[in-house]
């Protein structure tokens, strides 16, 4: 059973609205198991969604069609369905009466122009589910054997889930004649671009359409780091999670530690897990982050079982009177290396991070813009890096906070192996 989704709106088409249902529409097919291939956007116009509605069928066995159910001159989503089935249109009174009970018992008279949306295509039926004043539709379209269907719901949301949990899936399915589980698990990675973690996972890409089995895609998430998501479909639950574990095996064999979590796992929940986990606790100290990896930290749950805090040196000075950096430049790595010293014992730490630059855009002392030392103290034993990120002020401030906290991840990986 293959499955498109169109969504109808010219506002989509500017802008003004982001179309979050299909989004949710594609999530809720693949947990059904119905494969859903396409993701179409048409504007309120007559000719171009009949056209994008006939394009769907053609390639598809059903199509679900959101918006354009309201009451509105632009609202002609039951007109062209009406056209794409070749029948007229019939006034569904129970639909009509229910509506305009809606509106007298919130004290209001109904406009006329709302029994527009009790207009029905001939052969169609009406969804049971009715949250707003649209009904969904279940238009037949053809004959059978070879009878498709359009499921048209209204745009919005909170009606639109009503409609698809209740009505459109459990008919998908029984069209479907088999049931069908595909569920997705994603890696995330850091230290690879795209093209690299494409390179070295190519061989296995190509292994896996050549045998057929689970899928991989690469999503480029920015400072969230990289995602390689794995997508699989089997008979039952227990199918697909044992093919997404033996992929999931796979890839991380192949690229190895880049991988640092799993699904919705951050760079810094997975720190702060290891950190608990290895009984440590953590302090950073940070200069041209302003405060950002602190940030970041606390903003997992449970973060104070590990983070004890943060000393923000912003100005030289600070550097010096705080946290016992030396003179001389503070973009340095002998600069780093005592902010990264001198904040545990101040504030009681085990371990820390320490991160000093110049975020830009001017250089600073002769320093250019975003080069950044970072520094990681386990164990008494500090090590720093030298990078030179090639981006604006802000994404060197971002791309710096999940890259010191890298490298302390995988030194606490090391720690404990």
């Amino acid at each position: 059973m293959r499955c498109e989704v169109v969504a109808v709106g010219t506002e989509l088409l500017l802008g003004q609205i982001v179309d979050t249902n299909s989004a949710w529409l594609g999530e809720q097919l693949a947990l059904a198991g119905i494969d859903c291939h396409r993701h179409t956007a048409v504007g309120d116009n007559r000719e171009r969604m009949l056209a994008a509605f006939r394009e769907a069928l053609d390639r598809s066995d059903a199509v679900i069609v959101t918006g354009g159910l309201g009451p509105t001159q632009d609202d002609i989503t039951r007109d062209v369905l009406a056209e794409l089935m070749g029948v007229g249109m019939e006034r569904d009174e129970a639909i009509a009466a229910e509506i305009e009970r809606r509106f007298s018992g919130r004290g209001r008279a109904m406009p006329a122009n709302n029994l527009r949306q009790a207009d029905v295509p001939v052969g169609a039926w009406t969804m049971a589910e009715m949250p707003g004043t649209a009904p969904g539709l279940v238009c037949p379209v053809g004959e059978p054997p070879d009878q498709k269907v359009v499921y048209a719901v209204p745009g919005v949301p909170r009606e639109m889930h009503a409609m698809v949990e209740g009505t459109v899936l459990p008919d998908l399915r029984r069209r479907a004649g088999a049931e069908a589980v595909i569920r997705s698990r994603v890696l995330r990675t850091w230290g690879r671009s795209e093209s690299g973690l494409a390179e070295v996972l190519a061989d296995e890409i190509e292994r896996l359409d050549a045998e057929g089995g689970p899928t991989l895609a690469f999503l480029a998430s920015g400072m969230e780091g990289l995602k390689v998501r794995i997508t699989a479909k089997g008979a039952d639950e227990a199918e697909v999670a044992e093919l997404l574990a033996d992929e999931e095996a796979r890839v991380r064999e192949i690229v190895g530690p880049v991988v640092f979590g799993v699904d919705d796992q951050t760079m810094e929940s997975v720190v702060l897990d290891e950190l608990v986990a290895q009984g440590l606790t953590l302090a950073t100290a940070e200069s041209l982050t302003g405060g950002m990896v602190g940030t970041r930290l606390t903003e997992v749950p449970g973060s104070s079982r590990a983070f004890v805090g943060s000393v923000v040196a912003y100005d030289g000075d600070v550097k010096r009177d705080v946290l016992g950096v030396p003179d001389g430049p503070v973009v340095s790595e002998a600069a780093v290396v005592a902010m990264a010293e001198g904040v545990c014992p101040v504030l009681g730490a085990d371990v820390s991070v320490a991160v000093t630059g110049v975020a830009g855009p001017d250089p600073q002392d002769g320093v250019e813009p975003g080069t950044v030392w970072m520094a990681t103290n386990v164990d008494g034993d500090v090590e720093a890096v030298r990078i030179r990120f090639p981006f604006d002020r802000t994404l060197t401030r971002q791309f710096t906070v999940i890259s010191v906290l890298d490298l302390l991840r995988q030194r606490l990986l090391a720690r404990r192996s």
